[in-house]
């Protein structure tokens, strides 16, 4: 059967973030099935298909992608008892509450967040799901993502060292480890698609080194290598999590990782606030990927990542928008605008970095974490970029809105990331449009923010009365 067309026509700016045509002037975009046909300039292609947006004073961009989030938590976003917490403090505030989670609210939650995140232009996904009470199951999260229309990376997290071994998190919300294993591979074989274009993809993702066994750690790597997934947790977060590492392991987190087996290109780690030089080359050395999470980590007071020393030395970096109640938003451009605007205030703040200064981090370096950048930290060559071949995910952005004016007329890609961050008028994932006119065309929104609210003043009900 034919495949379905869809053309993108007569757009003010196309930012392919490919290297072969960067950028092209009042061009079209065609799309057939789901993958880019071709595009050059607007009058170069067919000025018809089956579906027809016109992109007039708009600008493309590859669909965003986000490399760490924690879906369940925009149940607990703004909580007051963690408002003003540090990470182990913050955690230690929501572990209780968070043992209320049923695979209901696991479900809405995820679909919540990652409404939130197409809106905001993002198209592919991870999320780290680590706590599984009351009947939870990643099939959960997964079920969620293909309703509505995400490229998901569904990592199976977990914690199996609880308060009464030396972790952080309570004996009550720990799985055995023979447990976690099981699943762990149950999920991978039930889920996980190694295609090119996949729109499911599995990971494995025990949570941190405080909330794990050295032991778990090293069947996880050897789990996921025999299947040939990738591997995620958290590492050198703030500087707890280093004296942490360093009392019960006697090394810095790097260390820990390369011991653990924990290097190489099909691992990335979330945070990295306090990767040292050492720590840097090594990631560098390996193709080690990390998740940048500058909102996060401004909200917990976690510190400011090295971001630009691990450009350099050639570590992959992408974005994440974290947990919605470290963040308390999945705004993927506005996470890619706080990355830029961090980059260049954060050099200043190093005692031996005095070359810092506006061109830390440009407003093109900010989009290509936001899109390359996470697509290499995923393992994914189909995404993360706009070229014939490659998946149709892509968003929009109007650039006559009031926010943009006097910045678009300028230099339109420039504008996405240094004014005021905006909502996409159109995302498109797999060639499918999922955000249209500003609107989720997927899942009717009203509903779905009832239903959540709904959930989380239950949650939190249940944790008081606990």
């Amino acid at each position: 059967m034919p495949q379905p067309t869809l053309l993108i026509r007569d757009a003010r700016c196309i930012a392919t973030m490919d290297d072969a045509h960067p950028e092209w002037r009042d061009a079209s975009l065609l799309v057939r099935g789901h993958a880019i046909e071709a595009i050059g300039p607007a009058d170069a292609l067919p000025r018809q298909a089956d579906e027809v947006i016109d992109a007039r004073g708009m600008l493309v961009v590859p669909g965003l992608v986000n490399t760490h989030h924690h879906m369940f938590q925009s149940l607990t976003r703004a909580l007051p008892g963690v408002q003003d917490a540090e990470l182990f403090s913050w955690l230690r505030g929501l572990y209780p509450v968070w043992a209320g989670l049923t695979p209901e609210m696991v479900f809405v939650s995820t679909q919540l967040a990652m409404a939130e995140l197409l809106l905001s232009g993002c198209t592919t996904s991870s999320d780290h799901l680590y706590i599984y009470p009351n009947g939870v199951r990643l099939d959960d999260s997964i079920a969620a993502a293909r309703q509505i229309g995400m490229r998901f990376v569904a990592t199976r997290g977990a914690m199996s060292v609880g308060a009464s071994q030396g972790g952080l998190p309570p004996d009550s919300v720990v799985e055995r480890e023979e447990a976690i294993l099981r699943d762990t591979e149950r999920v991978i074989q039930a889920f996980h698609d190694p295609a090119p274009g996949a729109m499911v993809q599995v990971a494995v993702a025990p949570c941190s080194p405080f909330s794990v066994s050295r032991e778990l750690m090293r069947a996880s790597a050897a789990l996921a290598r025999r299947h040939g997934v990738r591997l995620h947790t958290h590492l050198a977060e703030n500087d707890h999590d280093i004296a942490y590492s360093r009392e019960k392991f006697g090394c810095t987190p790097a260390e820990y990782a390369q011991d653990l087996g924990w290097l190489g290109e099909d691992v990335w780690h979330a945070h990295c606030v306090k990767l040292d030089a050492p720590g840097i080359a090594l990631f560098a050395a390996t193709r080690t990927g990390v998740a940048h999470c500058p909102c996060s980590n401004m909200r917990l007071a976690s510190g400011i990542a090295p971001v630009r020393r691990m450009l350099d030395a050639g570590v992959p970096v992408g974005l994440g928008v974290d947990g919605s109640a470290s963040n308390d938003g999945a705004h993927l451009v506005n996470e890619a605008r706080q990355a830029l605007l961090l980059a260049r205030v954060g050099r200043s703040l190093e005692p031996f970095g005095c070359d810092h200064g506006p061109a830390e981090m440009t407003a093109r370096d900010a989009l290509a974490l936001a899109t390359r950048g996470g697509a290499r930290v995923l393992g994914r060559t189909d995404i993360g970029r706009l070229a014939p071949g490659l998946c149709a995910d892509l968003a929009l952005f109007d650039l006559g809105t009031l926010a943009m004016a006097g910045g678009a007329v300028h230099d339109p890609v420039a504008a996405l990331l240094l004014c005021a961050s905006p909502q996409a008028a159109w995302t498109i994932v797999n060639g499918r449009v999922v955000v249209r006119e500003g609107h989720l065309a997927t899942v009717d929104a009203g509903p779905l923010v009832e239903r959540h609210n709904r959930l989380a003043r239950q949650l939190a009900e249940a944790a008081r009365g606990a």
